[in-house]
């Protein structure tokens, strides 16, 4: 047996459907594409979604898309692991983040989160800590204080 002589099994292959070739086979005149509309002529493609003009479904459920909160508020994130560059016993105030270049600036309340670790004792002051922060600051010997930032007392 050569490759040459090789052919797929008998019915595992179906030629294509030939359209618009005369009324006798069956596909003529309009080609399967029914007659007139948007959907019968060529070039024609229908973006997912669509529904004719109608306002589409997924325009109708704003729940379906999620939503924007416009009364959120945006926090400059901090990790533990960042506050190893002030010296123990210091106290760290978002003025001194800025400062050491830890914060680019205090347009954002900023907020402690408990990412790496601290081994000795700081004071930190800042807009919110996460709850792990807080423990993990204050296992290290050291305090945390909560301030007010301008959004939330005005």
């Amino acid at each position: 047996m050569r490759q040459d002589e090789l052919s797929p099994a008998t019915g595992s292959k179906r030629g294509r459907r030939r359209v618009g070739r005369g009324d006798g086979s069956g596909r003529g005149t309009y080609s399967g594409r029914g007659c007139k509309g948007q959907k019968s002529r060529s070039g024609f493609r229908m973006k997912p979604g669509f529904e004719g003009g109608q306002l589409p479904l997924i325009r109708r459920l704003p729940r379906k898309r999620g939503f924007t909160n416009i009364f959120r508020t945006e926090y400059s994130l901090i990790n533990i692991d960042k506050l190893n560059r002030f010296e123990a016993g210091s106290e760290v105030t978002p003025e001194r983040l800025v400062a050491t270049g830890v914060v680019k600036s205090l347009r954002y309340p900023i907020k402690i989160l408990a990412g790496g670790d601290i081994s000795y004792p700081l004071s930190v002051k800042a807009n919110r800590f996460s709850a792990a922060a807080r423990a993990k600051i204050e296992a290290a010997g050291g305090t945390v204080e909560e301030i007010g930032h301008a959004a939330e007392t005005s």
